[in-house]
């Protein structure tokens, strides 16, 4: 249980908060990275990793990012991972850390509800589940994870989740659901519009280029990547970011496909900068079935038009708006880049423009922050962060 308003003398305006995560902070920069970043402007944030696995001593790493946000990162060594419960090894190194940083009043705030097993214990002000992604639909996830989430949907005062399709899927299992579909830096991107320079990795490759950039993954359509290529042997397919859960030999490998790999947030611009189109190739599957992708308002703010496979929370609203195109198989997808490259940049820009002047990351925080001080303080006393 949480700890209720009238138990609490705290002074709300040093309210901490601490997020457990199945992401790496340092893997790609992506909506936890927006919204808890902006927390730390001005409150801590510990940002709780899942463990690594060492020959030293078990131990959590603490290391500082911007403003005032902390990464922890639990390192357990090889023996006690083999003789000890990893969870009773989190949970005691979550305990201590609250106890040398002195974490009293708090926000806890969730993205994995496998963290259920070693800090359902804790007394937060309030708990927050972003629920970011169906993460039992994706490549081997644990069994114990649906009844795992059922006990974090007992356990939180708010759930937010990261698009429209995935909030009507979760609406009914808690009083207190708001979906905060993906968002976007839109000052971040919209550079790529003036930027000349090319990076060195990307300057050689001829054009029209099509490109990429995320996470590459079983949620990405590689047969469809594939036979684009085949089909269109003068495009050149640019494809950006890590390859995760699945083998690179399982990539489509052909000369004018060209994996570059990950790049940092900072660096991103200065590539969309260089495309004719920007791309979203996802499969059709039970890991796509409630994203909503944060890279189509990047895209768009980028100034590149966007073609897409039909996931739901693109094709409403983007798709249903005109401002990407919706195709599904290979054959259609290639005659969306096609009319992709003809439109009319100009007009483009001003309907991407006034989309986009709806939503930001900015916005999407106050109005999260104005629900965790309503939970908080129903009287009406304000948190500083907001």
């Amino acid at each position: 249980m949480n700890r209720t308003t009238e138990d609490n003398s705290s002074n709300l305006e040093s309210c901490d908060l601490v997020c457990l995560s199945h992401l790496r902070w340092d893997f790609v920069y992506q909506r936890p990275q927006h919204l808890l970043s902006r927390f730390a402007r001005r409150n801590r944030v510990f940002f709780f990793e899942e463990p690594v696995f060492t020959d030293g001593e078990t131990r959590l790493e603490i290391s500082p990012r911007e403003d005032k946000l902390f990464v922890l990162v639990p390192h357990v060594s090889h023996t006690d991972r083999e003789t000890k419960n990893i969870s009773d090894i989190q949970r005691k190194l979550l305990d201590e850390m609250f106890g040398s940083q002195n974490i009293k009043d708090f926000v806890l705030w969730f993205y994995t509800p496998m963290a259920m097993d070693y800090a359902s214990h804790l007394q937060p002000l309030v708990t927050v589940f972003d629920c970011m992604d169906e993460l039992s639909a994706f490549k081997d996830a644990p069994p114990e994870l649906i009844e795992n989430e059922k006990r974090l949907l007992e356990k939180a005062d708010l759930v937010f989740t990261g698009g429209q399709s995935l909030y009507e899927a979760k609406k009914g299992k808690h009083k207190r659901v708001f979906a905060f579909p993906s968002s976007i830096d839109a000052a971040h991107f919209k550079t790529a519009r003036d930027i000349k320079a090319e990076p060195d990795d990307q300057q050689s490759i001829a054009r029209p280029r099509l490109g990429y950039c995320g996470v590459i993954d079983e949620r990405l359509d590689v047969g469809l990547l594939g036979e684009a290529a085949e089909m269109r042997p003068d495009w050149q397919f640019v494809m950006i970011g890590p390859v995760v859960k699945i083998r690179e030999e399982e990539l489509p490998c052909r000369e004018n496909i060209h994996y570059l790999g990950g790049k940092s947030y900072q660096e991103l611009p200065a590539y969309l900068a260089g495309w004719d189109v920007a791309l979203m190739p996802f499969a059709l599957n039970e890991s796509t079935k409630y994203i909503s992708p944060t890279k189509t308002p990047e895209y768009l703010a980028a100034g590149r038009p966007v073609v897409s496979t039909p996931i739901r929370d693109v094709v409403r609203p983007y798709g249903e708006l005109g401002l990407v195109h919706i195709a599904e198989t290979a054959e259609e997808f290639v005659a969306g880049c096609e009319k992709a490259l003809l439109e009319n940049s100009d007009e483009r820009l001003k309907q991407a423009d006034e989309f986009l002047s709806q939503i930001s990351w900015d916005k999407t925080w106050s109005a999260m922050a104005v629900l965790i001080d309503e939970t908080i303080s129903p009287s009406g006393t304000k948190l500083a962060f907001v």
